[in-house]
């Protein structure tokens, strides 16, 4: 996989309760992904660019949501988001400065 579709598979680390309770007790990480992304190419981009082992896997594709304002009703855009567990022992590290 080539550096420019890396950083279009991965669109950025997605923060919510439930990912942080997944990262503390079963070292598992969550990532806003392109819509087309595969698991394989999620895996491979995981693994070369925080140089971790990733084990598995697990996407889901997101709804947006509805809204309804004063001028009708609006969507949110559809997105895909994927679970990534790392080995034991590693740890995805988002806030490392250079």
């Amino acid at each position: 996989m080539n550096q420019e579709r890396m950083f279009t598979v991965l669109m950025e680390p997605h923060f919510s309760e439930k990912v942080s309770l997944l990262s503390d007790s079963s070292n598992q990480y969550g990532f806003k992904v392109a819509r087309d992304a595969t698991k394989a190419e999620i895996k491979e981009a995981v693994e070369k660019i925080f140089q971790v082992n990733v084990e598995n896997v697990t996407t889901a594709n997101v709804k947006g949501k509805v809204k309804r304002t004063a001028r009708g009703i609006s969507r949110s855009k559809n997105w895909k988001k994927a679970y990534v567990r790392v080995a034991a022992g590693q740890e995805i590290d988002f806030m490392v400065t250079d």
